[in-house]
């Protein structure tokens, strides 16, 4: 079988629902979903009480209403102060080339696009890929983080960086993020040679809710009803050749069994968002959004990496999928912070580490992976 951005106010009314160009099906938005009585406009008290107090200022022609057109010239009115605020992507840099907000799905949804990165001097050899994925809880965050994690890869001239936007869960429940991602990866292989890119050689990385996403990529690999219909790349392979997982969750209905800020059974949970409800009376979702579900011996090689305090995704998610996946035959180290929190991580060593992972499984190099526990803020105690 087989770190965050700058967010866009909360109040971003999403298109209107687009048509898939593969097979013509409408996609539901955060749009219709308010729209309660279904006549293509959304008055005040149809809007949810988070986005009520920018009523006035989506309701350009002051009717009482916001019609589709006003969701979406709202929408982009909002993009573009967070747009200017991230200097990596608007300003020039002498050693990057971004061509940002690629749509990767064939729609005009601004979550389901992608920046790419490359080195501003790039030889003819196709360059292997790495692909960052942000976290957010899957309710927050943005692909523009992930220019300052792919950054020191691709000024090294040995790769090429894509940062991918998926939708949230305001807008869309469990499959659709993991859809999202897939077509995403298969967009890169479509696109390989038009932009000199290695379609052999893809590896992910992602924090939080975005390590949760690649853990998926590399263990949902021939997993049928993850791969979703979007694009015009369906020919293509989703399948990624090795996975950094900073902190993901792995096993969503195990999550309250252990230490945590968070009751991750409640009904306002992240995890219960992203499945469309509370998590112990929505398994069967909880469970298909579960990496470890999906583990077999196929899957790609994992470094996982995880801090011993986090107190919004427990160690032991970690723990459980670094065993799940040795007893299946897979290639997985686990590096313990110890006394690590959710992220913010001081020691050097884990960029190190993270670095040899990718040098051995997209370029070839022979260098040790290490595992084991490291100190936050210093570097001891290692093993393979």
């Amino acid at each position: 079988m087989k770190l965050p951005a700058t967010t866009i106010p909360t109040f971003v009314l999403f298109v209107a629902a687009t048509m898939n160009a593969a097979h013509g099906q409408a996609k539901r938005t955060a749009f219709d979903r308010w729209d309660k009585n279904g006549d293509g406009k959304l008055t005040r008290e149809e809007l949810p009480a988070n986005a009520k107090p920018n009523f006035e200022r989506a309701d350009s022609n002051k009717d009482g209403f916001i019609s589709r057109q006003e969701d979406t010239l709202f929408r982009n009115k909002a993009r573009k102060p967070a747009d200017k605020k991230n200097p990596r992507e608007q300003q020039a840099n002498a050693s990057l080339r971004i061509e940002t907000d690629i749509a990767y799905a064939n729609t005009d949804n601004p979550r389901q696009t992608l920046n790419l990165i490359l080195p501003a001097k790039h030889n003819a050899k196709p360059l292997p890929v790495l692909v960052f994925i942000h976290g957010g809880g899957w309710q927050n965050g943005d692909k523009r983080s992930g220019t300052r994690q792919l950054a020191r890869f691709v000024e090294s001239g040995k790769y090429a960086g894509v940062s991918v936007g998926y939708r949230l869960t305001d807008e869309a429940h469990w499959p659709a993020q993991i859809h999202d991602c897939k077509a995403a990866i298969r967009w890169i292989r479509g696109n390989a040679k038009k932009h000199g890119l290695d379609h052999r050689h893809i590896g992910v990385f992602g924090t939080s809710a975005g390590g949760h996403l690649v853990a998926m990529l590399g263990t949902s690999g021939g997993v049928d009803e993850l791969e979703g219909e979007l694009g015009t790349y369906r020919d293509q392979s989703s399948r990624v050749n090795c996975v950094g997982n900073f902190f993901g969750p792995s096993a969503l209905l195990e999550m309250s069994r252990f230490p945590s800020r968070i009751d991750h059974d409640a009904p306002g949970s992240p995890e219960s968002k992203l499945v469309g409800g509370p998590l112990q009376e929505s398994k069967q979702a909880a469970l298909s959004a579960s990496p470890i579900t999906h583990v077999s011996r196929d899957d790609s090689p994992m470094l996982s990496i995880h801090g011993t305090d986090d107190q919004l995704v427990p160690y032991n998610q970690s723990v459980i999928l670094h065993q799940a996946l040795l007893k299946a035959g897979c290639v997985s180290s686990l590096i313990t912070v110890k006394g690590g929190g959710h992220g913010g991580f001081n020691s050097p060593e884990v960029d190190k580490r993270l670095e040899a992972f990718f040098a051995r499984h997209l370029l070839g190099e022979k260098v040790k992976v290490e595992g084991g526990e490291i100190e936050q803020g210093s570097r001891n105690k290692t093993r393979s």
